[in-house]
């Protein structure tokens, strides 16, 4: 009897185990890697299926010494990011901090942004990110960009 239970329980288990979520860290993370492969490779499939319906992106930039937040219309970068250009998109980020409560995922990205070999800002990322059915999505992109005090 004893040599029936500790199979027994095993396998009453095995369910249990094979629904534990993935690591939600590292999931948040591949959304947000796939978004930056997809702008490097000029793929605009690969960076729309990172979004969720409905992403809002935003920059904010110092112009005259005057703070402004800029819209900028996602269907407009995919579009830009898909339309072939002869120097590669290079988005490259650090993960500086990554929240996680329920289905929101805040993640803190600081990045340098080269086009080719030429470096042209810096600046940090803020993505909002909701799961949805089918994962992770960016729900909102908000960005500073400046081209000095990088690193």
């Amino acid at each position: 009897m004893k040599h029936l239970l500790l199979p027994g329980l095993l396998l009453a288990a095995t369910p249990a185990l094979a629904q534990k979520p993935a690591n939600e860290t590292e999931a948040v993370k591949r959304t947000i890697q796939t978004f930056f492969e997809g702008m490097r490779k000029g793929d605009s499939t690969m960076v729309r299926a990172t979004l969720a319906p409905g992403a809002v992106f935003h920059t904010i930039s110092t112009k005259g010494g005057q703070t402004q937040l800029r819209p900028e219309n996602p269907a407009s970068f995919v579009k830009m990011v898909g339309t072939p250009h002869k120097e590669v998109y290079d988005e490259r980020i650090t993960f500086d901090k990554i929240l996680i409560d329920a289905n929101l995922a805040s993640v803190w990205t600081p990045y340098e942004f080269y086009v080719g070999s030429t470096f042209s800002h810096c600046g940090y990322n803020s993505f909002q990110l909701v799961k949805l059915a089918d994962g992770w999505k960016i729900a909102h992109v908000i960005d500073t960009r400046r081209k000095e005090k990088c690193k």
